[in-house]
């Protein structure tokens, strides 16, 4: 489905990215791990077409992407949840998730829009009843959910997630990745970026490691979460894989 070869990214003349290949198939949750800076965010937001100033190929569902901005991305189907949620504060809940809809408007009636949004509803029921209410007044778990919820209602063929369990509290964290799997299991791809190393891994296929903008490593995510390389710098010296 998505196909990268060595990409680029630059930042006033810094190579971020230096020459990153990799692949996403169909149906995949793909996790990228690694440190903070090592370019983990600049590769997703070269893929939503975010970042500009980048090299290389790109390549989704057989067509060449590479010079696409994120309003052409975003049609095809690449759709990105930010880190940070970035919610449009001053709006309600329903608003935003409207919002998610927007390029899809001219080919959705008013009654799609609210079964797709009803849709989002069943998937995150703490949304419902909060649905008139302000984005920027939520807990940091709903507003996760409110930014994972407008993604969908773009009705990504690719969801790039980035950081979704960012400051979030144990008990939501599990619920957030237990809704990617329920995502993956209802036919969605996933091109996931997290901290949370171990989560991460737990719920993906395959994973790569990114390290000073270059892919280190990758491979089958329960082989990875083996690896002692791996577990040392990423999980913890003493985890126990069960």
């Amino acid at each position: 489905m998505l196909k990268v070869t060595n990409l680029e990214a630059l930042y006033g003349g810094h190579r971020a990215l230096k020459g990153i290949s990799l692949e996403v198939n169909r149906g995949e949750i793909v996790c990228l791990i690694g440190a903070n800076g090592a370019g983990k965010t600049t590769l997703l937001n070269c893929l939503s077409g975010v970042h500009p100033d980048r090299r290389g190929s790109v390549s989704f569902e057989g067509r060449e992407v590479s010079t696409a901005g994120s309003g052409e991305l975003v049609r095809l189907g690449i759709v990105q949840v930010p880190e940070g949620r970035q919610l449009f504060g001053p709006l309600t809940v329903e608003e935003n998730l409207e919002m998610g809809a927007y390029v899809r408007a001219s080919s959705l009636s008013a009654a799609e829009v609210k079964r797709e949004m009803e849709s989002v509803y069943e998937r995150f029921p703490a949304l419902k009843t909060r649905r008139s209410q302000l984005a920027g007044s939520l807990s940091g778990g709903e507003q996760q959910m409110v930014a994972m919820g407008r993604g969908l209602m773009a009705a990504p063929r690719l969801l790039l997630l980035d950081e979704p369990s960012l400051g979030l509290a144990p008990l939501i964290v599990r619920e957030i990745f237990r809704i990617i799997r329920d995502i993956q299991r209802d036919g969605g791809t996933i091109l996931l970026v997290e901290q949370n190393a171990k989560s991460a891994l737990a719920v993906s296929d395959r994973a790569y490691v990114i390290e000073n903008g270059s892919v280190s490593s990758s491979g089958p995510a329960a082989v990875m979460m083996e690896d002692e390389t791996i577990r040392r710098a990423f999980l913890g010296q003493d985890v126990t894989v069960r």
